[in-house]
Formats: C-alpha cells, structure tokens, sequence
C-alpha cells in the first residue's frame, strides 16, 4: 500500500490502515475516486460456465497475447513453476468453493518472489497460468506497516472501487499512480502488524492499486508496501480493461450507476472474468 494523502480540498477520504487514521503518511491513506460520467456497460460474452471447452481455449489464448502486447514485462514461467503457483493458490483458495470457470489474481508475497500470477481456475478441469507481473506487497519493520494477508479475498460489487487523483503528497509521489488508475478494494481484512516482534493483528484496508510510476514502479520485487498489493500501471490497465476480477461489477453495472461510471470506458470484458485475488506465501513450510 502507499499513495499519499491528496490535497487539502478532498471533502472524502478513506483510509487503508485504521490505526492510521488522520496521520500524514507516504503509505497507504486512500483518495477520493474520480468522477466519471456514467455510461452503459457493454454486453459481455456469456459467462465462461456455460462455455464449451473449446470457446473457453480460445478465451484464454486471446487474453494471453493480450496480456503479452498489454504489458511489456509480463512474466511467464516454466511448466513447473506454472503448477507450483497452482497448488499454493488452489491450498490457499480451498475454503472458497470453484463452481465455474474463472480467472484469479494470485499474489506471492514471499519476499524473495513478489509476483503475481492471473490464473484459469476451473471445478471439473487442470487450472493453468496465463502470465503475471512483478508486485510489492508489506513491509515488516516500519511502524504502521502490516503484513499482506493470506488467503482468498472477494472482489464483490458490494464495495465500490476508485480511480486515482493523481496528486502528489508531501514527498511528491503519487500514491495510487497516474491519474484515472483503477484501485481494487477488498474491504478491511485482518493482517499482522510488521514492526511488533508478536505480531500482533490488526484490521486495514486491502487495496490492489499502480504505484508512483517515476519514483517506485522500478522497485516494484520487493516488499514495500503497508499491507496493500502493488502492482505496474500496465498491468493496472490490464487487469482494468479486459476486467479480470469484474464479473460481480459486470453483472450489478446494469442496475447500478455508480458501478457503471467507475468501469473503463475503453474496457473489453473477458467472459472469464471471476472475483478473487489469492494471496499466497511460498516461503512457507509446506
């Protein structure tokens, strides 16, 4: 998490880390979305659950080349790695049940990984890797810094998202990235506190959000955030405009204004879309 407070003249903010309420900090106090002009949502494909397997190939090879043009240092792995990814995200997403064909984020926030991998899950079918980026996830050691929880995180239109300012805070970097960048909320979620020797738990605010890109997308590999997950601007787009983690928004954006103004203008949902950011720890004992 980072991003700074925005300006003086924001009536609303919200803030990532409760106990950090009010302080000035170069983490993770949150701004005020964007405003965007509603618009009607585009009529997306049908839902990957009613898909044959041969349409569900040809989604995923599509969103692969995308994902290869979209985002320049995009990461793919070895078929080994591929299925070491898998069988963390599928222990750490077992509580939540697969009941259709869906894409996940799955993070790693091993410190000595820091990447994040869009994944096909499937109920009756091998999952597999589409490619993956380069993330920053918590610090441990600096006050008011928490550790990225573990586990499966929902993406739910219950929670409306927001697009960075843009602004600079006081140490002139742009906390959520370039202006219009999407933030991904997750609700407060309970993460340990990384400056206690007990590590003692406390709620904040689980975003997924860009980064400054002149000052900090370059040290993107290495943990440095307060609890958030940090991602590239390409990949922010990415994950934006083909709306990978989308399909409560999708289908609640018919309804709902505020979910349509906050979708991309420019988007080209995936039919694949699912809702569940994965955090995973691979420097754990398995």
């Amino acid at each position: 998490m980072q991003g700074g407070i925005t300006g003086s003249g924001i009536a609303v903010m919200r803030v990532c880390v409760g106990a950090m309420l009010g302080l000035l900090l170069a983490g993770c106090a949150t701004a005020q979305p964007v405003a965007v002009a509603a618009l009607s949502p585009p009529m997306a494909a049908s839902p990957a659950g009613s898909m044959v397997p041969a349409d569900v190939r040809r989604h995923v090879t599509q969103l692969r080349a995308a994902l290869l043009h979209e985002v320049a240092r995009s990461i793919t792995d070895t078929a080994d790695g591929d299925r070491a990814w898998i069988a963390r995200a599928q222990s750490a997403a077992g509580p939540v049940v697969i009941d259709r064909t869906q894409l996940l984020v799955v993070v790693d926030r091993n410190p000595a990984v820091q990447e994040l991998r869009i994944m096909l899950a499937r109920p009756d079918a091998p999952w597999e890797v589409i490619g993956g980026s380069k993330v920053s996830t918590g610090q441990t050691g600096r006050r008011h810094y928490y550790i990225t929880p573990v586990g499966a995180f929902a993406h739910t239109d219950g929670i409306l998202d927001y697009r960075a300012l843009g602004t600079f805070n006081e140490n002139h970097i742009r906390g959520f990235g370039l202006k219009g960048m999407r933030v991904w909320d997750f609700g407060w979620q309970s993460a340990e506190k990384g400056w206690r020797a007990d590590r003692e738990a406390g709620d904040i605010r689980l975003l997924m959000h860009a980064t400054d890109p002149d000052y900090l997308e370059q040290r993107l590999g290495r943990p440095a955030s307060q609890g958030c997950v940090r991602i590239p601007a390409a990949m922010n787009r990415f994950l934006d405009r083909h709306g990978v983690l989308d399909a409560d928004y999708e289908r609640a954006a018919r309804d709902n204004r505020g979910l349509a103004a906050l979708l991309s203008r420019d988007r080209e949902p995936t039919p694949l879309a699912g809702n569940l950011l994965v955090v995973v720890d691979s420097s754990r004992v398995e």
